[in-house]
C-alpha cells in the first residue's frame, strides 16, 4: 500500500467530493504531519512551529464548524503505530463531523474560514483526509 501525504485534494479527488446526492452526515479523519516551522502563504516572518499554527486554526475551525452545524469529536497526538508499517508517523490526528459534504464545502469556501486556513496551510508537511459514514446495519 502506497501512503502519501498531500495538502490539498487532486482533480478526482475534488470532482467525488461535490458529487450530488451525498446528504448524510460524515465523520472527516484527518491525519496530520506537521512542518518543522510554520510557512505561511503571505510570506509573513513567524517564530511559529507547525504544531503551533495548528493549535490556532484547531481553536478557530470549532467555530467554523458550528456555524455550518458540524462540531469537532476528536483530537490526539499520535504516540505510536501499534500495527503496521509506515515511513513516517503522523503527528496528530483528528476527527470533524459535517452534517453532509455540502456543509462541509459551504465551510472551507467561507471568507471567514479561508482567513483562518492560512495558519493550516503553513503548517503542514502533508495530511491524509479520509471520509467516513456510520452506516446502517441493513
Amino acid at each position: 500500500m502506497k501512503v502519501e501525504n498531500k495538502v490539498m485534494p487532486n482533480e478526482k479527488q475534488m470532482e467525488e467530493f461535490l458529487e450530488e446526492g451525498h446528504d448524510e452526515p460524515i465523520f472527516m479523519v484527518n491525519l496530520l504531519k506537521f512542518k518543522d516551522r510554520a510557512e505561511y502563504p503571505d510570506k509573513r516572518e513567524s517564530n511559529l512551529s507547525g504544531k503551533e499554527a495548528f493549535a490556532i486554526y484547531s481553536k478557530e475551525v470549532v467555530g467554523h464548524l458550528e456555524k455550518v452545524g458540524g462540531k469537532p469529536i476528536f483530537g490526539s497526538e499520535v504516540t505510536r503505530l501499534m500495527l503496521g508499517e509506515v515511513e513516517d508517523l503522523w503527528d496528530q490526528v483528528a476527527i470533524a463531523m459535517y452534517p453532509n459534504r455540502k456543509a462541509m464545502l459551504k465551510m472551507i469556501s467561507d471568507p471567514d474560514y479561508i482567513k483562518s486556513a492560512q495558519h493550516q496551510s503553513g503548517r503542514l508537511a502533508g495530511q491524509l483526509n479520509i471520509e467516513t459514514k456510520i452506516r446502517n446495519n441493513d
